[in-house]
């Protein structure tokens, strides 16, 4: 046991302090004869086979040591413990009388036999041979006895000792006294990395002022070089002006009085309208003299990453109505998860909320929880071996997490026996599982694989055709194929309606298809995008089903009028062609169906309000934001990064 020196000096200070000194004295004393010998098992093993056994202590080995170790693992719940100690018992008491025999120390197994020998044979009928080991010739050649004399016997009995107390000692309940050491060196420790820390955040914030400094710098630089290109062009007008009025002195004698007004009226009016335009003034030689014309770069709506975000909402011809300005979304509290070392390719919620998996592209995902007083006795890492294409949590419970890999596995992880429960494979033909969705009511998932992975500058090029299975998930066996028809295209999004008896599949060609999970058969479909859909959502009421495409444009449609568009959303700015090489954009809607929340390209997702023209956007991350999720019940929400974490962001 560590620190237990650090523990005894703690007791004997408090016994001091409060003036305990009887007590004192016999802590003293028992500590001088410590059976357990600090449960140091070097100096147990030296106490059996070097002290008790050669000198022939038999009471002080069975009574004293022996009995000792069984009275400290009474209270343990390992009961195999107290069971393996009385099977080493009886080998280590027949070491001792072999010993005996050895050394020509018959009287000393007699003498063991007359102390020992009811109790031994009431406990054990196997000691019966051994009462007459005195009284054999030879009992090292004896069939009975003979391995008991052997070497390797011995060398045997001694490891099994030595990893016995091993064992015991490192599965033990460790007091809360022996812990106080312990915890002050992890505390010294996270103090330790705390000023390490601090300090780095001291220099990146070196680091960041004298970026901005520079930054300010450069802007002040453009500054000055835009007002000298605005007095230049000033300067040119008015070379310019003072031209036209030569040449409007020099017409005037030529010309009519009432020519000359006429043309002088013209030339000050086209004077006042190049005044009163922008920064870039273009002069030109006609036929008829100077002209003046200007172009003014926009003021309103431009984009840069201290301004706001802005989206654009379109009519039904895709005309832009008005460009739209994202706020920043009031936060209550957010939490970052840094346990991941490589980009985030999915996160979801569990049933309950209170577990989030995560998972990145080098085939890692980790199980944990964000709130302090849920328990983290399900935290987890499991390591896959494969870039994690898809993840979803069993609907009725947390106990289950389905994951789906790009070389066509499908493990389910039991979060409480923390172990894969079942390792399952698609048909060498679909190798890449695209997307995983259990249903809400049966106990049946349904996997949408791919026969092609990815290879091509966006996620859902390349993919090949499509294969939508459905397991049961009490055998673990497929049950049938939904039908797609002649080489369809590959399926990249699945959602399960409220009852689990209609299934939405979204392809790369754009369409959607409605399954009847009861009959297995397509009962709807109809193209819904231009481009392949990387996202599929029911709706909150189930009357309407979202879908986002790869061009960025969301759509809502109607379930009751198929093919009419309730509401649309353009967030094709978010849905850039590079974030898109990396991941399958997604969408989530929150518990109340009020707003959908969208990966972006971008280090800021917007959150859309359904229904309605108002947006917010998130708290920045440092790179895309690959992968989105809402809590299933409270205004919490969940994105998922290129910058390796997830962070955990609750709204007021």
């Amino acid at each position: 046991m560590e620190n237990l020196q650090y523990a005894e000096e703690l007791v004997r200070e408090f016994l001091v302090f409060r003036g305990f000194t009887n007590t004192l004295q016999a802590f003293d004393s028992e500590l001088s004869t410590d059976i357990g010998k600090a449960f140091q098992v070097d100096k147990i093993i030296d106490l059996i086979f070097s002290v008790y056994v050669p000198k022939f202590q038999a009471e002080k080995l069975l009574v004293v040591l022996l009995n000792f170790f069984k009275r400290c693992l009474s209270s343990s719940s390992e009961r195999v413990f107290i069971d393996t100690l009385c099977k080493l018992e009886v080998s280590i008491l027949r070491y001792y009388i072999v010993y005996a025999v050895q050394s020509g120390r018959k009287d000393k197994v007699v003498e063991f036999y007359g102390m020992n020998g009811d109790e031994m044979m009431q406990r054990n009928q196997d000691w019966t041979p051994w009462f007459a080991i005195p009284y054999v010739k030879n009992p090292s050649s004896d069939p009975k006895f003979r391995t008991y004399f052997s070497r390797e016997w011995f060398d045997a009995l001694h490891l099994s000792v030595r990893n016995f107390f091993s064992a015991i000692f490192n599965g033990t309940r460790i007091p809360a006294l022996l812990k106080i050491s312990s915890e002050k060196i992890a505390v010294n420790r996270l103090k330790k990395d705390i000023k390490q820390l601090n300090l780095k955040l001291s220099e990146l914030q070196a680091l960041l002022e004298e970026k901005e400094a520079q930054l300010s710098q450069l802007r002040s630089n453009v500054s000055s070089f835009t007002d000298a290109n605005i007095e230049k062009a000033q300067s040119s007008l008015g070379v310019v002006y003072e031209e036209n009025l030569r040449i409007s002195k020099d017409t005037r004698e030529i010309c009519s009085s009432d020519t000359l007004q006429v043309g002088e009226t013209e030339l000050n009016r086209e004077w006042a309208v190049a005044a009163s335009v922008g920064n870039q003034v273009d002069i030109s030689m006609s036929k008829s003299g100077y002209s003046l014309s200007s172009s003014s770069s926009p003021r309103d709506g431009g984009i840069s990453d201290s301004s706001p975000l802005l989206d654009s909402s379109h009519d039904e011809n895709g005309r832009e109505s008005h460009v739209e300005e994202l706020h920043e979304v009031k936060v209550d509290f957010q939490e970052t998860f840094l346990g991941h070392t490589s980009p985030i390719s999915r996160c979801h919620f569990s049933a309950s909320g209170n577990n989030i998996a995560s998972a990145s592209v080098d085939g890692t995902v980790r199980i944990w929880t964000y709130d302090s007083s849920t328990s983290a006795s399900r935290n987890a890492t499991i390591y896959c071996g494969a870039e994690i294409m898809s993840l979803d949590w069993e609907c009725k419970s947390d106990r289950l997490l389905l994951i789906g890999t790009a070389d066509g596995g499908i493990k389910a992880w039991n979060v409480d026996a923390k172990r894969v429960v079942c390792d399952l494979n698609t048909t060498e033909a679909f190798p890449s599982v695209l997307d995983i969705k259990c249903s809400p009511v049966e106990p049946i998932f349904v996997s949408a694989a791919a026969s092609r992975g990815r290879g091509s500058w966006r996620y859902t090029d390349n993919l090949g055709f499509a294969s939508l299975t459905v397991w049961n998930m009490k055998t673990w066996k497929p049950m049938t194929v939904l039908p797609l028809g002649k080489d369809p295209p590959a399926i990249t999004s699945l959602s399960f309606n409220h009852n689990g008896k209609i299934l939405a599949a979204a392809a790369t060609d754009g369409m959607i298809h409605m399954f009847d999970m009861s009959a297995g058969l397509q009962i709807t479909g109809w193209p819904a995008h231009d481009s392949a859909i990387s996202s599929i959502l029911f709706g909150p009421d189930e009357t309407s089903i979202f879908s986002l495409g790869t061009d960025g444009k969301i759509l809502e449609w109607s379930l009751q009028n198929q093919g009419r568009v309730l509401w649309s959303r353009n967030c094709s700015r978010f849905c850039d062609p590079e974030s898109s090489k990396h991941c399958r954009h997604e969408m989530a809607l929150d518990a109340n169906g009020k707003r959908l929340l969208v990966t972006s390209g971008s280090v800021r997702a917007p959150i859309y309000q359904v229904r309605g023209n108002n947006g917010l956007k998130t708290l920045a991350h440092t790179a895309a934001i690959t992968t989105v999720d809402w809590h299933p019940t409270l205004p919490i929400f969940l994105t998922g990064s290129a910058d390796n974490s997830v962070r955990v962001t609750s709204i007021l």
